[in-house]
């Protein structure tokens, strides 16, 4: 099995795994809420970040699968040769993007959060650790990217 296999299996788990929790977290909120009239002071900071984990992981898988949202009337009307001339290109935008804002900021941010101790107000957890799925998954965007460029190299 390929090593992109085996990071989308892990990766389509970790996301079914992120829905399960933010769907049972929402239900309780609404259950304690709306039926107990004692709402829960966690469950909507919890959902905000599997939402944030949901997202970004969830950008990651979609990049890798190529079903992410894209423009590409001009791509269409291109012969094979320019169009992976034009995937080259594009493949080296996500690259610097994943590397210089994903990584490297996204590394930044969680090393002063743990440094500065942010924590969250209601989970008191370090926000470190809720800013970690920024690295984490430029991390993935730029494995996904550089498959896609090794590829598109490979065909020209």
């Amino acid at each position: 099995m390929p090593f992109i296999k085996i990071i989308d299996s892990i990766l389509e788990k970790i996301l079914i795994f992120l829905m399960s929790i933010l769907v049972f977290d929402v239900l309780w909120q609404v259950i304690g809420r709306y039926i107990l009239n004692s709402p829960s002071s966690f469950t909507d900071e919890m959902a905000g970040f599997i939402l944030i984990w949901l997202g970004l992981l969830g950008a990651a898988y979609v990049s890798g699968k190529k079903e992410h949202l894209a423009i590409d009337i001009l791509l269409q009307k291109l012969n094979p040769k320019r169009q992976r001339i034009i995937n080259i290109f594009i493949d080296f935008i996500i690259i610097l993007f994943a590397l210089s804002v994903l990584i490297i900021g996204g590394m930044w941010l969680v090393y002063t959060r743990f440094i500065l101790e942010v924590k969250s107000p209601a989970l008191g957890i370090s926000m470190g650790y809720i800013y970690f799925v920024l690295p984490l998954s430029g991390a993935l965007i730029l494995y996904y990217a550089l498959d896609s460029l090794l590829i598109n190299i490979k065909s020209t």
